[in-house]
């Protein structure tokens, strides 16, 4: 993985140390913050292709870091470190900006299959289309949701779950499907994030009355297009 940059914002010395020592064995280009502030200036001041914050930091907490990250850069993918005493956190980061999350402690070979499903995505996968949904004109590479002049620029994540849906358009999916293909795997909180992208893509589609996310109890959901 050569030139891959890496943000890493973590207060905590020993582990922190571990992971950018693990991560530049592995030939990534790692830059170590110890808090938000300096993980804001750090990021202004740099380019990076991953971003693996803390949610709890000294000046800015993990949460306003990512604020602040994805309104720079709507495209850049942010992974959490979450204490496993703080599930609700996981959904917060979701709701903030984050793509994905890994609760403490963790193995360094599961932080790094998190971070290559992204850096995959982002660097290697040419697979990429266009759809037009209803009056919606969706660039799945650009990252881009567009009806007449309006145009939204979507995360990475966000993206992924509306390709899925597009790609599957009219047809039952299942949540189980869906959490394996785009997280990876299928858990409870894994479910609770997956809402919570869907609950953003229903506001993001509002404006097409005939395009409708549809939930389809105990199984999953529907893209509809009504004629």
């Amino acid at each position: 993985m050569h030139d891959i940059n890496i943000l890493l914002v973590e207060d905590d010395e020993s582990l922190g140390y571990v992971i950018k020592d693990n991560l530049e064995l592995r030939e990534y280009e790692v830059q170590w913050c110890k808090d938000g502030q300096d993980g804001i200036n750090t990021y202004q001041s740099g380019i990076y292709d991953l971003c693996i914050l803390d949610v709890m930091l000294p000046k800015k907490d993990g949460f306003e870091l990512a604020e602040n990250i994805r309104s720079r850069d709507k495209n850049i993918p942010i992974l959490f470190l979450t204490a496993k005493s703080m599930q609700q956190d996981k959904l917060e980061g979701f709701r903030r900006g984050g793509d994905d999350y890994i609760t403490k402690p963790f193995s360094m070979d599961e932080l790094v299959y998190r971070m290559e499903v992204f850096l995959k995505r982002r660097t290697t996968d040419k697979h990429r289309g266009t759809y037009q949904l209803g009056g919606y004109f969706f660039d799945y590479n650009g990252l881009k949701l567009s009806m007449d002049s309006d145009e939204r620029v979507l995360t990475q994540k966000e993206a992924d779950v509306l390709k899925y849906f597009a790609d599957n358009l009219g047809q039952v999916v299942k949540r189980k499907s869906i959490l394996k293909s785009i997280w990876g795997e299928n858990d409870y909180f894994m479910g609770r994030s997956l809402d919570v992208f869907i609950s953003k893509l229903r506001k993001y589609l509002k404006a097409e009355p005939r395009l409708e996310i549809i939930n389809i109890h105990g199984v999953g959901f529907k893209l509809n297009l009504r004629d």
